[in-house]
C-alpha cells in the first residue's frame, strides 16, 4: 500500500473512533441524537458501518463516543478529544514512533483487536487500533 512517500510504510487505513469529554454525557448524546440524528446505541454512544475502498468485502465501523470528564480514556491530556485511527500494522508503526522519540504507552489487545497509544506534539492522546482479523 502507498501513500505518498509513506510506500510500504505501516499506515493509518481510517477513523476507527472520536471520543470527547462531556460534563453531562447523557443530555449531550441526547441532544445529539435528537438534533442531528446521530444513531446512538446507547447513553453517549453510535456506530457508523463502512467498507473500505481497497477492502469491499471487510466491513468496519467508526464509533463516536462520549465520556465523563476525567475518564481514563484520555490519560494525561488537557484536550476534550481523543481520535482512535484504524492502523494496518500496529507494531510497525509504534516502533516508527519510538524511533521518532515519542513516547509510546503499552500494548492492550482485546476481541477487538490491538491498541495502542501516544501523545502528538501538542499533548494530545492519540489511539491506535489495529482490528482483529474476523
Amino acid at each position: 500500500m502507498g501513500h505518498g512517500r509513506f510506500t510500504c510504510m505501516a499506515n493509518v487505513l481510517g477513523i476507527g473512533a472520536v471520543m470527547f469529554k462531556s460534563k453531562d454525557p447523557e443530555a449531550l448524546g441526547a441532544w445529539y441524537g435528537k438534533m442531528l440524528g446521530l444513531p446512538l446505541r446507547g447513553e453517549g454512544f453510535g456506530l457508523f458501518r463502512w467498507r473500505s475502498h481497497d477492502e469491499p468485502g471487510r466491513e468496519h465501523c467508526s464509533v463516536w463516543a462520549l465520556f465523563p470528564e476525567g475518564a481514563e480514556k484520555f490519560g494525561t491530556s488537557r484536550s476534550p478529544f481523543v481520535i482512535n485511527y484504524i492502523v494496518d500494522s500496529l507494531d510497525e508503526v509504534l516502533d516508527r514512533l519510538r524511533r521518532a522519540g515519542a513516547a509510546v504507552e503499552e500494548v492492550e489487545e482485546s476481541e477487538e483487536g490491538r491498541f495502542g497509544w501516544v501523545y502528538d506534539p501538542e499533548g494530545n492522546r492519540v489511539e491506535l487500533w489495529e482490528p482483529a482479523m474476523k
